[in-house]
């Protein structure tokens, strides 16, 4: 039997502390299958955040393939994407193995590695200035001896272009920038170069600003040659149809995801003709476009496609061209990512409220998960661990509102009464919130603090229509959603009205500092949250460089609509305590926003604590900053709403302007971790944080 204790929300006692929250977990992404070998990412936290590439072989054994300081990153559009590729290679016996082709971070050239070198060798050349060409989105060329990717030039005048580019593998391009064939130019933006079995054609995904991927995409496709792309076509899509993740049935017809209807669903189409629309329903076959080399859907050998489809959480099944079903597989894991395969094995990255992000084998005729890796070696008791409930919820004129509520939950613990409440704000803001396990959300929901993660207009996974609420309304409309998903709570008796808190990183950010403008929220946190929107257009990267267009409106035209939608220009309004966290690096958010935000709180006398982190830059990746900005959000949290949660550091929350100071008591970094400290002063924003 189970000690019950006596305590107050925020105070009760838990075993999930901040350390482990920040530094167990190693985020997996992107994997690769070829017969019995499989290879993976893994981010390492206790290592500044590097990334290294895995591989797994046919009898179980585990390999790390880099190790620091190589850090298997690409920075095209920024937020990168995958970033390897398993290539053949054949030893002296003349036996197939397989390396790895990695774009490593520090300096964007891609690097192989055979299978038996100790160390990678370049196959890029190396560039006027580090980063200055990048490439992402790898694919093999039909005689496996080039790499078709994306490449991306950054000019030092500061414009930037994009090609889809072929290079040898034979790493004569390192030496010889000749070697890089341009095969596909003239739009702003690529995606999914995608050759035919057959090496004769190409396709691919491209579209121009002021769109994002999201809005409206061209699929198209040429006749492929060994010195470019010709007769190049439309094959589908348009400005106002977002078209993604083509994919080869055979050497003339084609799979691809649209939301022409309104849903992203799956479609065929032929290298003439018209498309024909596979399992119309909806619900979205993809989770959007956030990083490149996301793979939603895959065929197989037998023509069967194995597709990822549902809401903002997407689950498996398998559809059949014979019979145009789409059969379940029954899982616990509630949020798949992405799919790999070699026609016969297929994998995927997935997880699910009490089950860890882990890399499975999928059997597409048994439904059988087999999980082979996890991203955390052990998981907390489930009894500590939220169910989270999706809701729908309403809000202005009766507008749909999705969200997932997550209840204190503590086997220790019986505490009648409303519960003080978190309203989480994803990023994006095209973006979603899932049910993944999360287990910063259960460092507060064990401790007795309810969270509500919001899916407010504008999310992925609710259709276009949705989606494209949210278009001229970012700043008023999010603001409304999450405040009224927290009213909702309230008047359901499950949240203590004088106890509603709400946070958001980047673009949730702004969002949280608006929100405090109105009288719902006792406090807010703002993680390296945008507050000038006019300055954000102005110095934000080329991939987001137009996506204010469609979220506010044009400029100049637009000018007094950014400025009253900035928080910078709304701090008079902020009657409330707020927490404000930056990245002392961060080119998209620079701390002068974060700083001029605190000074014009402190004009006004309102309580605030601004943190600054040396070394950090747009979302967070060291283990240290992570364990920190927990446990100080935590106190913040306690000092507003009146409890002290034991074991945790205070905070000091003070009404006067003081100049900041990068946090700088943190234990030191690893050896590996202080190599890769310069890396991270580029700009690193989270996954789901597009702003």
């Amino acid at each position: 039997m189970i000690d019950r204790v006596t305590a107050p929300h925020g105070a009760w006692p838990s075993p999930i502390v901040a350390r482990d929250v920040a530094r167990a977990e190693k985020r997996l992404g992107f994997p690769s299958v070829v017969g019995e070998e499989i290879w993976w990412e893994e981010a390492r936290p206790e290592e500044g955040g590097r990334t290294t590439v895995m591989r797994r072989d046919a009898d179980g054994t585990v390999t790390e393939l880099l190790a620091a300081p190589w850090n298997a990153r690409t920075r095209v559009h920024e937020y990168g994407g995958r970033s390897y590729l398993p290539v053949p290679r054949r030893d002296d016996k003349a036996i197939t193995r397989y390396g790895i082709v990695f774009a490593n971070f520090t300096d964007q050239r891609l690097y192989l590695l055979d299978r038996l070198s100790p160390e990678p060798r370049p196959i890029t050349p190396e560039p006027a200035a580090p980063g200055a060409l990048r490439y992402a989105d790898m694919t093999l060329a039909a005689d496996g001896k080039r790499v078709i990717c994306v490449q991306e030039r950054h000019a030092e005048d500061g414009g930037v272009s994009r090609a889809i580019v072929s290079l040898p593998l034979s790493g004569r391009a390192a030496h010889d920038p000749d070697a890089v064939v341009e095969l596909v130019t003239g739009a702003d933006f690529y995606a999914s170069p995608t050759p035919s079995p057959d090496g004769r054609h190409l396709a691919w995904v491209c579209w121009n600003h002021p769109r994002m991927p999201w809005e409206g995409t061209e699929l198209r496709v040429g006749t492929l040659t060994d010195s470019g792309v010709t007769d190049a076509y439309l094959l589908k899509g348009g400005v106002a149809e977002s078209v993604l993740s083509p994919v080869w049935r055979d050497d003339d017809h084609l799979y691809f995801v649209s939301d022409w209807p309104g849903w992203w669903n799956l479609y065929e189409i032929g290298l003439t003709g018209q498309a024909i629309a596979l399992y119309p329903a909806e619900e979205e076959f993809t989770g959007g476009f956030a990083q490149l080399g996301v793979e939603p859907y895959v065929r197989l050998d037998d023509d069967r496609l194995v597709a990822l489809h549902g809401h903002a959480d997407l689950r498996p099944g398998v559809y059949d061209p014979a019979t145009a079903e789409l059969t379940e597989i029954s899982s616990p894991l509630t949020t798949w990512e992405t799919l790999a395969t070699d026609g016969r094995t297929v994998v995927a990255l997935a997880s699910g409220p009490g089950d860890p992000q882990s890399l499975v084998r999928l059997d597409p005729d048994t439904g059988r998960v087999a999980t082979l890796r996890r991203s955390l070696d052990s998981v907390p008791d489930p009894d500590y661990l939220p169910t989270p409930e999706a809701v729908t919820l309403s809000g202005r004129y009766g507008a749909e509102i999705h969200a997932n509520v997550y209840p204190p939950t503590n086997p220790r613990v019986a505490v009648e009464g409303p519960a003080p409440y978190i309203v989480w704000v994803h990023g994006g803001p095209v973006s979603r919130a899932t049910t993944r396990l999360d287990l910063a959300k259960a460092f507060f929901t064990s401790r007795g603090i309810g969270i509500v993660d919001v899916n407010y207009a504008g999310s992925i996974g609710f259709g276009r229509t949705y989606r494209q609420r949210l278009h001229g309304q970012w700043g008023a409309l999010d603001v409304e959603d999450t405040t009224a998903a927290a009213q909702a709570l309230v008047d359901q008796g499950v949240a203590d009205p004088e106890r509603l808190a709400i946070r958001g990183g980047s673009a949730g950010g702004l969002t949280t500092l608006l929100a405090l403008t109105g009288d719902t929220f006792a406090c807010g946190t703002s993680l390296y949250g945008v507050t000038d929107l006019l300055r954000l257009a102005k110095e934000t990267h080329d991939f987001e460089s137009r996506f204010l267009d469609s979220l506010i409106g044009l400029l100049p035209g637009y000018a007094a609509t950014y400025r009253e939608r900035s928080p910078i220009n709304r701090a008079q309004e902020i009657q409330v305590p707020a927490l404000v966290i930056q990245g002392a690096d961060d080119p998209v958010v620079p701390p002068a926003q974060a700083v001029a935000l605190i000074k014009a709180l402190a004009d006004r006398k309102i309580p605030h604590a601004y943190i600054e982190y040396e070394g950090e830059a747009h979302g967070f990746r060291k283990a240290q900053s992570l364990e920190h900005a927990l446990e100080a959000e935590l106190a913040f949290y306690g000092q507003v709403f009146g409890f002290t949660p034991p074991g945790i550091p205070s905070i000091e929350l003070v009404t006067e302007y003081e100049e900041p100071e990068a946090a700088g008591e943190l234990e030191p970094e690893p050896a590996s971790a202080q190599a890769s400290a310069e890396e991270n002063s580029a700009r690193e924003p989270a996954p789901e944080t597009p702003s």
